[in-house]
């Protein structure tokens, strides 16, 4: 299993990783104009609220772009597939893809988050293909 660093937690991006703790995706929401954003930040870029909110994810969306990650240690020998992802609610998501061989990755298909623990006990959330 891939080594991984653990998240600084912060304060605009604590309610994502209860959420991923918990087992769900939760994204920002401003709680004045209702925008969903990602990556959290403290004001809505779209009426400049600085109430949020959260909005639980349905966790499916769409590979937008993806690479093949090679980190140059003996530790992380193995490549990652790492994804921008459309999510329905409208978002994107950086993640890495598991699952699948990277032969049958493809920009538009269709994927679903899942939440992978890792040593040191970090959990993360990472897509699949759906159905798998």
């Amino acid at each position: 299993m891939p080594a991984v660093i653990p998240p600084v937690v912060g304060h605009d991006d604590g309610y994502f990783w209860d959420g991923v703790a918990a087992g769900r995706l939760l994204l920002q929401r401003c709680a004045d104009c209702g925008r969903l954003r990602q990556p959290p930040s403290p004001m809505c870029p779209n009426c400049r609220s600085l109430r949020t909110d959260t909005q639980e994810s349905s966790g499916k969306g769409t590979v937008y772009s993806w690479i093949l990650s090679h980190h140059p240690t003996e530790a992380d020998a193995q490549p990652r597939i790492v994804v921008l992802v459309d999510l329905e609610e409208g978002v994107r998501l950086v993640s890495n893809l598991i699952e699948v061989d990277e032969s049958e990755v493809d920009n538009g298909m269709a994927v679903e988050v899942c939440f992978r623990q890792f040593d040191g006990g970090v959990t993360l959330p990472q897509f699949r293909p759906v159905g798998r």
